[in-house]
Formats: C-alpha cells, sequence, structure tokens
C-alpha cells in the first residue's frame, strides 16, 4: 500500500532524474555549438554566463519574489494566528523560523522562497487567511515549509537559471546561423549536417527545457504534500484547502510568470479556462490529484 513516505522517495528519484536531462541538454548544445562553430571557447563563456546567472539568482532571488508579488511583512501583532502557526511547525520541523510576509489579493494562494533555510521566506495571501480554518491554514504553512526543508528554493532557482541559459543559446545560435555567423570554410561536406543538426537542436532545446523545468515544479509539489502532511501528522488539513483553493478559481490580480511555479496553486485560476489547457504547459499538477493522493495515504 501506498504512503506518504512511498511518495516522498519517488518524487525525489523522479526530479534528481528530470535535473540530470537538464544537464545532458546544456552539454549537448555546448558540444554542437562547439563543432558548428569550430571554437571550444564558446563552450567556456557560456558556462561563465550561466555561472553569473547562478550567483545572482541565488542571492537576490527571495527579494525579487517579493517584489513582484507586492507582499509586505506580516507582524505578530496584526496577523498572530499565521505568525504562531508558522513558529510552531518551523520548531516541529526544525528549522529556523522563516521570514513572513502578506499579499493583498482576495485569490487564496501561497509561496514560499529563500536561497536556503537560513534564509527563507513564507508568503500568502489575505484571501488565504480569510478563508481557511486552523488545520487548513497549518496545512497549506507545512507545505511551504517542507518547500523550506527539501531546498526546493534553491533547485527552482536553478531550474529557472538553465532554462534561461538554454534559450539564450539557442537564440544566439539561430541568429548567427541566419545571418552568417557560421563557419566559413566547405571542407567537410559534414558540416553542412552539423549546422543542419544543431539548427534543429537551438529551435527545439527552449521548448525541452520549459517543459522539463515545469515538470521539476510538479514533482516538487507532489513531495512538498507529502512532506507537509508528515509534519502536520493530518494529510486532510492540506487536502480540504486545496479544495477550497481549487473552488475560488478566479486569478490573482498581481501575476509573474517569474514566479509563477512558487505559489502552492496556479495564480491563474482554476477556472473552466485553465482546465482547458494542456496540462503539459502547467506549473503545477492537476488539484483532483494532488488530494487524492493526500487522502489515499489516510
Amino acid at each position: 500500500m501506498a504512503t506518504l513516505y512511498t511518495h516522498q522517495g519517488q518524487n525525489v528519484r523522479k526530479t534528481w532524474m528530470l535535473m540530470s536531462i537538464f544537464f545532458i541538454i546544456v552539454i549537448g548544445l555546448g558540444y554542437v555549438f562547439s563543432q558548428v562553430y569550430g571554437n571550444p571557447n564558446i563552450l567556456y563563456i557560456f558556462v561563465f554566463i550561466s555561472i553569473v546567472m547562478n550567483i545572482v539568482s541565488y542571492w537576490y532571488s527571495d527579494k525579487i519574489a517579493l517584489s513582484l508579488a507586492k507582499a509586505h511583512v506580516a507582524t505578530r501583532e496584526q496577523y498572530f494566528d499565521f505568525y504562531t502557526i508558522v513558529e510552531n511547525l518551523a520548531i516541529t520541523a526544525g528549522l529556523p523560523m522563516p521570514r513572513i510576509y502578506v499579499i493583498e489579493d482576495p485569490s487564496p494562494n501561497a509561496f514560499a522562497t529563500g536561497r536556503d533555510k537560513n534564509h527563507s521566506v513564507v508568503a500568502v495571501t489575505t484571501g488565504l487567511l480569510s478563508i481557511m480554518n486552523k488545520t487548513e491554514l497549518e496545512g497549506v504553512v507545512a507545505h511551504e515549509m517542507s518547500h523550506i526543508g527539501n531546498k526546493d528554493m534553491l533547485l527552482s532557482t536553478v531550474a529557472v537559471v538553465l532554462v534561461g541559459f538554454v534559450a539564450i543559446v539557442s537564440d544566439m545560435m539561430v541568429r548567427m546561423t541566419i545571418f552568417g555567423g557560421g563557419r566559413d570554410n566547405d571542407r567537410e561536406g559534414g558540416n553542412g549536417i552539423i549546422m543542419i543538426i544543431g539548427i534543429v537542436l537551438a529551435i527545439l532545446a527552449p521548448i525541452a527545457a520549459t517543459l522539463i523545468q515545469l515538470a521539476i515544479s510538479r514533482k516538487r509539489e507532489y513531495l512538498a504534500d507529502a512532506s507537509g502532511a508528515l509534519l502536520t501528522r493530518y494529510p486532510e488539513g492540506l487536502a480540504s484547502a486545496l479544495e477550497k483553493i481549487s473552488q475560488y478559481g478566479r486569478p490573482m490580480k498581481a501575476q509573474s510568470t517569474a514566479i509563477a511555479h512558487l505559489y502552492i496553486a496556479n495564480p491563474k485560476g482554476s477556472g473552466q479556462f485553465a482546465k482547458k489547457i494542456s496540462g503539459l504547459f502547467s506549473t503545477h499538477p492537476p488539484v483532483e490529484d494532488r488530494i487524492k493522493k493526500l487522502r489515499e495515504s489516510l
């Protein structure tokens, strides 16, 4: 019989598998580019750019996310129940108390961010605080605390950087090919074939990388659901919270594609239009599946 521990272990393995595919894509692109343009230094340049992007994202990801979400600091006096729930779950999980923020938005949602457990943030919307009872709010907060404990924030940052890196490199290759930036010599007939392969990879790689990023986000949501339920020892709390969030349906007022994958539920809402969009391009797994997995573990 499947348990929360089973789901947790499966999601960890699948996530690392997807991350391995990411690195294979980057290495493959680098090799093709060096062959097409006859300059191995191109690969080193791309590696340098990716490192710089990684450092910037690592140190400032929380500030960027909070700014995009238009969140403000939540004080203990103003949001006593929310504050104490976060405080108690942090103690239970053996994690430092994260900074807590509130987003003025009627749509129920929440997210966690930060580069590590010592620099973590949990943010919720006013809509979430208004419709959740205590056990449901505990379930949501436990889900976000699990993201922190599982180091999902760093993983999400790496995924975003890799997707951006692949997209930039691929765009550069297409432009250089179109405007004659390729190798000028024709000493090998195979060079034309390599060029064609490079162009195809340049077009397909960003699509594949984006799909993998979305898949990583979905897998981490399943893992955080399982870990959060283990933390509260009451899966029904989170399951009930997810039901309320999905029933609201309407999108958030302030949205940003850059941080959409951080939220516990799709900030674009779960109305009929959202349900018609292919799950392949969604940053979140179907709410129905998440609720089913939680209740199967009871």
